[in-house]
């Protein structure tokens, strides 16, 4: 089991920056691939990023790529999700989520693990 805790999420202008974390609550983080997806009222849970718990391979949804990185600190257990110029269009609830796959995945059903969500708003 591996209890993922979100945070960073708050209301920022257009344009703006902000870095979600995601806690992990075991030792073995260096095992698990970990992801990024957001979702909004009405939509399905979409994928943002990824990024490979062996390898550090990332991997990005062409609507972020460019300006989001993801990136891991194994000594705190924590994966980090950096937005930059952020648009209204992010708005939504994000959720980073751990698989023990090997390499990148941006399946949704790939991950085993979910943290409850951090809301990010964006205004214009």
């Amino acid at each position: 089991q591996v209890q993922l805790v979100e945070s960073g999420g708050q209301l920022v202008q257009a344009g703006g920056s902000l870095r979600l974390s995601c806690a992990a609550s075991r030792r073995t983080f260096n095992r698990y691939t970990m992801g990024w997806f957001r979702q909004t009222p009405g939509k399905e849970r979409e994928f943002v990023a990824t990024i490979s718990g062996r390898t550090a391979e990332t991997y990005y949804a062409d609507s972020v790529k460019g300006r989001f990185t993801t990136s891991r600190d194994s000594a705190k257990n924590t994966v980090y999700l950096h937005m930059n110029n952020l648009n209204p269009e992010d708005t939504a609830v994000y959720y980073c989520a751990a698989t023990t796959l090997a390499s990148v995945d941006s399946t949704f059903a790939a991950y085993d693990y979910w943290g409850q969500g951090t809301q990010v708003t964006v205004s214009s």
